[in-house]
């Protein structure tokens, strides 16, 4: 994947160290969510969370397959310190401020820069949501779930059909859409249509 994808993490903790959560956005260059996810980490203090929020940011990207990352967090802290400009002091931050490190190094590109609070609206919110239902999260109840990326776009010459009428659709050009902003063919009579499981023949 060629384009910058934008990551803004968010981590926070109820008492510091207390029950702790995270929270990880990750955008396409043209601001479609492709991940949404707030993870509850257990008890931990909030330089903690945030570092393990920025960890797992990091691995969804490598997931997904970027290649050029833009980071973005609110906490001042993490920030100057991934950039070199302030040092790691805590013993409890040395192996995850390594960790990120590594993970950063594996990308063709990744810069860090600090993210105003209200810019970070909605990491902040999956990873209280995550504290308050102490589990993973992928939505928080105001904004639509991220659909999951399709494995792979159509092809030239592939077929789908509707399983209610028989109606068949033949792709003569695939979309220049990227496969996570597509959506399923459906057939005049209202029903989804699918890539058959075998082939079948038609007039």
């Amino acid at each position: 994947m060629d384009e910058i994808i934008t990551l803004q993490f968010d981590g926070g903790s109820r008492g510091n160290p207390g029950p702790a959560g995270v929270g990880v956005v990750l955008l396409s260059a043209d601001g479609t969510p492709l991940v949404t996810l707030g993870r509850f980490i257990g008890n931990a203090t909030n330089n903690v969370a945030e570092y393990r929020a920025l960890i797992t940011g990091l691995e969804e990207a490598a997931r997904l397959g970027a290649g050029r990352l833009v980071i973005r967090g609110d906490s001042e802290l993490i920030v100057k310190q991934m950039r070199g400009e302030y040092r790691v002091k805590h013993p409890d931050l040395r192996p995850l401020h390594q960790r990120a490190n590594e993970l950063m190094r594996g990308f063709a590109s990744a810069k860090i820069e600090h993210n105003l609070r209200a810019h970070n609206a909605l990491a902040d919110k999956l990873a209280n949501l995550a504290m308050d239902k102490r589990r993973d999260v992928t939505e928080t109840g105001d904004t639509p779930p991220v659909e999951a990326p399709s494995a792979v776009g159509p092809k030239a010459g592939e077929r789908v059909v509707c399983a209610r009428c028989g109606c068949v659709v033949q792709i003569v050009a695939p979309s220049p859409v990227r496969p996570h902003q597509l959506k399923p063919f459906v057939c005049q009579c209202g029903n989804p249509m699918h890539t058959p499981d075998v082939t079948h023949t038609t007039d």
